[in-house]
Formats: structure tokens, C-alpha cells, sequence
């Protein structure tokens, strides 16, 4: 069955990159990051990306495109910035300032106005909190329901879909024509019965890649490039065991902010083979900004060893600088939850008929 993707907020293309893994078509992406753009476009050459800022966009050119496609079902792909709403970021002051808040807002206009057949949506738990359901989340849902959809959302945890990491997200999906369920969970400890895989690992994915240093590049693996390390943070990460962290480390290599403090546990951290990573963000590339730490080589991980715990394919390019990058890849919906929502959508519609 063909679906058409319209991937709003696209960032890099984790989304689009795991309902093209499903089978679908993507058509469309938006996103006003110009290093994104170019990963997009270098990745899903034959899609329309439109370098716009949402709350700028035509709608009604975007509903005439979408009208153009109703030979085939039409999803559509909302995955705002979630920074707004982390746990770093929740004072009431800054999230009434954000200007990233009202984002959601102008999707739920556009799936208003152009009536797509379904809708998906991640972002952090934090979302669903705020206000009491009332803004932003709660509008949102009321839109949708207004507008004749049926949803289902929940916060999960991504290592219970296989991917690997230890990380929460909250995730919507929606349909227009009839009740949708979110997929059933796959994985979970090891020895755990019921027939689900154990937990994926970092070495699961990562421990095929051939070894660098810090601030190389691999001649022949395309973004296998690791940050340069100073020479005290070479002789930090030097002392740290796999899994641990600065509390490992001797008194005269301690951060004089860290001493007699109990938080900070992650950051100058390194990762344990066989367990998930913790959530990768932004800068998950640096070591000094969580537990990114290799777990034996001395350095931070490297972009495609970031890519790939994101579950990108390895002949997925990104394009930008090493800062961009990164940024791009810890903003990325993970490839593989979209593949498995993907799959879910497909399922929906031959379930409720008159699709092909």
C-alpha cells in the first residue's frame, strides 16, 4: 500500500527515514534548519522540501498539494522542537517566552485544513503535562478530535522497541477513520517471557564500526568522526572505566564544580556495551555533555555511532558541521519507531477498508 508522507518539522529525516523503511512514499518535508535541508535532500532526493518557517507557510497551497495526492492515503508528520518542553526547560516564564511553544498549534491547523488520513507525532512526556492539558497538548488534541480524528498516545520507553536507548518520548498517532492503537511493545529484559527480544545495546549497534581516535575521521565509513579531546579530558576519559563516569576519576582530575555535589552523574560518562545508551540529545557527540563516552575507545562517540544508536541506516549522509550534526541526529525521531508506527498505519487502513 502506498502512503504519502508529509514530514513537518523534518529536521534531518528520522521520521521520513522510518515510514520510507515501512514502505511509504515521502512527498513532502518542511523545516527552516538549512543543514537539515541538505541532509534531507541529499537522503530523499525525489521528495518536495519546502525551507519555510510553519507559522509563515501557505495552507492553502499545502492543501491543494495534498488534494493533488488523494489517489493514495496521506499521513501527515508533526514532530515539533521539544526543547520547550524538557525537563531542562520547564520554568513557567521560559516556556511563556519560547516562541517554538505555539508550534504545535499551527500543525494542528494544518491538519484541520487539509484533512490528512493519518497523523504522528513524538516529542518528550514533558508535552503532556503542561497546564493541565490545556495548552498546548490539550488544544491539540482537542483539534484533532474536533476535526474527526481518533488518537492514541502514550509516553513509551524506546528500549522497548528495540531501540537503544534509555529514553521516554511521548507519541501520538491518529486517524481519520476509525479508533488506532500504538504498536505493542517488542522488547524488554533478557530472559524476560512472553516472546519479546531483550533489550538492544550499544554493542548491538555500534560495535561493528572500526576504531578512530579523537578528532579523526575514518578514511571509509561516512560520518565516522569523533570530536577532538583536550589533553585533560584524554587523560578523564583514560580513567574511566566502561559504564563509569567522573566519579571514577582521582581527586586532581575532578571538576572543582562536581566536588561534594551529587548530580552531574552522566556527563563526562562513558557507555556500557551491553545495556541501552542513555537518551541521546543535541550534543551527543561531546563528551563532556553526558554519557557519550565510547565504551573503550578514548573519546566521545562519533556522528555515525550517534546516527546509529538513533537507528539510522549506515548509508544515511548527513550533511553540515560536526556541531550540526549532532544536533541533527539528537533531534531525529528514531528511525525505527517510525518504521514500526509505519507499519501500524499500514495495518490500520487495511483494517478499516477501501485502501489498496
Amino acid at each position: 500500500m502506498t502512503v504519502r508522507v508529509y514530514d513537518f518539522f523534518s529536521g534531518c529525516g528520522g521520521a521520513s527515514c522510518g515510514f520510507r523503511a515501512a514502505g511509504m512514499e515521502v512527498a513532502f518535508a518542511l523545516d527552516h534548519d538549512a543543514d537539515a535541508k541538505a541532509t534531507f535532500e541529499a537522503n530523499f532526493p525525489d521528495a518536495h522540501f519546502e525551507f519555510a518557517d510553519i507559522r509563515l507557510v501557505d495552507i492553502e497551497a499545502i492543501r491543494l498539494q495534498v488534494d493533488a495526492d488523494r489517489s493514495a492515503p496521506v499521513l501527515f508528520s508533526g514532530c515539533a522542537p521539544c526543547q520547550p518542553f524538557t525537563r531542562q526547560n520547564t520554568t513557567r516564564l521560559k516556556l511563556n517566552q519560547d516562541e517554538r511553544v505555539p508550534l504545535l498549534a499551527h500543525f494542528a491547523l494544518l491538519v484541520e485544513a487539509c484533512r490528512p488520513d493519518l497523523v504522528f507525532v513524538e516529542n518528550v512526556p514533558g508535552l503532556q503535562k503542561l497546564d493541565e492539558g490545556s495548552q498546548p497538548f490539550g488544544g491539540f488534541l482537542r483539534q484533532l478530535d474536533s476535526a474527526g480524528y481518533k488518537v492514541d498516545y502514550r509516553p513509551i520507553k524506546l528500549a522497548k522497541y528495540g531501540i537503544p536507548q534509555s529514553r521516554r518520548r511521548l507519541v501520538l498517532i491518529g486517524s481519520r477513520h476509525g479508533a488506532i492503537r500504538l504498536p505493542d511493545e517488542t522488547h524488554g529484559p533478557a530472559g524476560l517471557t512472553g516472546g519479546q527480544e531483550r533489550y538492544a545495546t550499544v554493542r548491538d549497534w555500534i560495535f561493528h564500526l572500526p576504531p578512530i581516535r579523537a578528532g579523526e575521521a575514518h578514511g571509509k565509513v561516512a560520518n565516522h568522526r569523533a570530536a577532538s579531546l583536550s589533553p585533560r579530558n584524554l587523560e578523564r576519559i583514560r580513567a574511566t572505566p566502561e559504564g563509569g563516569g567522573n566519579r571514577d576519576w582521582p581527586d586532581h582530575l575532578q571538576l572543582r564544580c562536581h566536588k561534594g555535589f551529587s548530580g552531574y552523574s552522566d556527563v563526562y560518562g562513558r557507555m556500557s556495551w551491553d545495556a541501552p545508551a542513555s537518551g541521546l540529545t543535541t550534543r551527543c557527540t561531546s563528551y563532556s555533555n553526558g554519557r557519550f563516552g565510547h565504551p573503550e575507545q578514548d573519546r566521545a562517540i562519533s556522528v555515525r555511532e550517534a546516527a546509529c544508536l538513533q537507528t539510522f541506516p549506515e548509508d544515511f549522509i548527513f550533511e553540515g558541521s560536526m556541531v550540526s550534526m549532532s544536533r541533527q541526529i539528537g533531534n531525529a525521531v528514531p528511525v525505527l519507531l517510525a518504521e514500526l508506527v509505519g507499519h501500524r498505519f499500514i495495518e490500520h487502513l487495511k483494517d478499516v477498508g477501501g485502501f489498496s
